[in-house]
């Protein structure tokens, strides 16, 4: 039973693990694709194009 116990805390921690260095790299692509993707809105509201898609329809 102390050996299942020990076995269930290691796989836990290595999924831990692997799910932090996950969001720790992909952080980073996530705040860049944030940052373009407002500055494409940005850019879509200022020009008043009389075009209206869909992404940009308020």
């Amino acid at each position: 039973m102390f050996w299942k116990i020990v076995g269930m805390v290691a796989l836990v921690w290595v999924a831990l693990a692997v799910i932090g260095a996950l969001f720790d790299h992909l952080f980073g692509i996530l705040v860049l694709s944030a940052v373009i993707f407002g500055g494409y809105l940005l850019y879509k509201a200022i020009a008043g194009s009389d075009k209206h898609d869909d992404i940009t329809r308020i």
